[in-house]
């Protein structure tokens, strides 16, 4: 099979089935029904599962240019994709839009069968082919620029490569990925610091500057890994791995209890048990691949600091002088691998709605010592990922607008984030939509009713009896 026999196969798969459904929703004028910021994994998966539905007044939006949504080719600098190849990912329980049938129908079996772990370049490529064989609107190099309320509607400010433009929209969805909403978290002794000194690991990062220098990378997270070995790969003079912990993390909790019953329950149990179940795993914490670890301690001139908190850092001339809790040493560049954060409240494009948002911190019974934590600045979402006022009438617009994004995580589960359930939260996501606009607009569905008039009957199909039979 070639990949063109797979895609008539899809073709016709989804012409029996039926998708994409016909349009059903009742047009308004200038008004667009979804706007999904964001055309990477997340926001093609929501876009595709939208249509299917027949909700076609849609469109994505991404700042990057076409073919490099996400962060497969910017800054995801491993060599391969941490997930199981057998995942099906984004294809919507389509077999003919999975990664193994796009690689199987250029490759073969037998090659499917030697793949280890999915190379992220290929992964990108898939993407890309599934953008395409879907035909998803997507306008890249367009920014949102501003997001509000507008009586029953939504205004969005984007910029494009034509400039400033406006829409109305009904819903807008926050399909922005791994950053979330806030973007990277970053260590407080590094804020304020002179940027030609550090860089988060999510950043633009010009690595062969990096050649023949020293280089700290914080964290024992995947993203820190990476950056490390690629600091090496590029010819770092020395690399050390500053690590809070006396150890680093060996197991991933949350893989003991993956399943269909945990991608379609957690984000329905109660919020103690929520907390509890993401709280533990938290504290545990992920490890960061066994690969990735392996590429870095490869490199002889790669030093690992366990039990080393970073505590401040400061200009030394042309360096650093980082301060730990096991005392003090000097470095030329320092990357933070630590992850990313929910607070959002300095994000120009959503100031206008971040202010009236629920957090978790905002709930009665909220754990205090928790309350500036990651998990306390997360979105408090509704069941479709819509966002909940703080103070109810203060900013309707916001259960028009949709977080599905990594910060969605503690309300709904790991099904806006990464690849093994993001076609869950699709579903999750583009059902509820469509049963919104069906309410929405049930007038002009009733409407619709009473109009139909197409007989199936055309009278010639029976005579009727000229008496009852007669069995007195």
């Amino acid at each position: 099979m070639s990949l063109a026999d797979l895609e008539t196969r899809l073709a016709q798969d989804l012409a029996f089935l039926n998708l994409p459904a016909s349009p059903w929703v009742p047009p308004r004028d200038g008004v667009l029904d979804v706007l999904i910021v964001g055309g990477g994994m997340c926001g093609l998966a929501a876009l595709a599962q939208l249509r299917f539905l027949g909700i076609d007044n849609s469109f994505a939006i991404d700042a990057a240019a076409e073919g490099f949504e996400g962060p497969w080719e910017t800054f995801a600098r491993m060599r391969t994709l941490r997930s199981p190849k057998s995942l099906t990912g984004p294809a919507l329980d389509q077999p003919s839009l999975t990664f193994r049938a796009w690689f199987t129908a250029q490759w073969g079996a037998a090659a499917w069968d030697a793949l280890d772990k999915i190379p992220k370049p290929q992964w990108m490529e898939y993407l890309r082919w599934y953008r395409r064989v879907l035909a998803l609107p997507v306008r890249n190099e367009t920014r949102l620029r501003d997001l509000r309320g507008e009586g029953t509607l939504l205004r969005v400010t984007m910029n494009g490569p034509e400039g400033p433009a406006q829409l109305l929209a009904r819903r807008v969805v926050l399909a922005t990925g791994r950053s979330g909403l806030g973007g990277g978290a970053v260590p407080s002794p590094l804020r304020g610091l002179d940027p030609r000194y550090w860089a988060h690991s999510a950043d633009d990062i010009d690595f062969s500057q990096l050649r023949g220098r020293e280089v700290a990378v914080i964290g024992a997270g995947a993203s820190a890994f990476d950056n490390a070995a690629v600091a090496l790969e590029a010819g770092a003079a020395r690399v050390d791995l500053l690590i809070r912990r006396a150890s680093i993390p060996a197991v991933n909790k949350l893989t003991g209890i993956a399943s269909p019953g945990t991608e379609l329950g957690l984000g329905h149990l109660p919020d103690d048990w929520k907390l509890q179940i993401h709280g533990y795993a938290a504290a545990q914490q992920v490890p960061p691949p066994r690969h990735s670890v392996r590429r870095v301690s490869a490199h002889d001139n790669a030093y690992f600091h366990l039990d080393c908190a970073l505590t401040g850092v400061t200009p030394a001339g042309d360096r650093v002088k980082i301060e730990t809790s096991r005392g003090q040493f000097e470095s030329d560049f320092v990357i933070a691998g630590t992850g990313f954060r929910n607070d959002f409240s300095d994000r120009a494009e959503l100031s206008q709605i971040a202010p009236h948002v629920l957090s978790w911190a905002d709930r009665p019974g909220f754990p205090l010592s928790q309350r500036n934590s990651n998990f306390g600045q997360s979105p408090y979402l509704a069941p479709d990922f819509s966002f909940i006022e703080k103070q109810p009438g203060m900013c309707p617009a916001l259960a028009q607008i949709h977080c599905f994004n990594d910060a969605a995580m503690l309300s709904h589960g790991k099904v806006s984030g990464d690849i093994p359930a993001v076609s869950v939260g699709a579903k999750r996501l583009a059902r509820a939509i469509a049963r919104a606009f069906f309410a929405e607009d049930i007038e002009v569905h009733f409407d619709r009713l009473r109009a139909y008039d197409t007989p199936e009957l055309h009278g010639d199909e029976y005579l009727p009896a000229d008496h009852l039979p007669n069995r007195a």
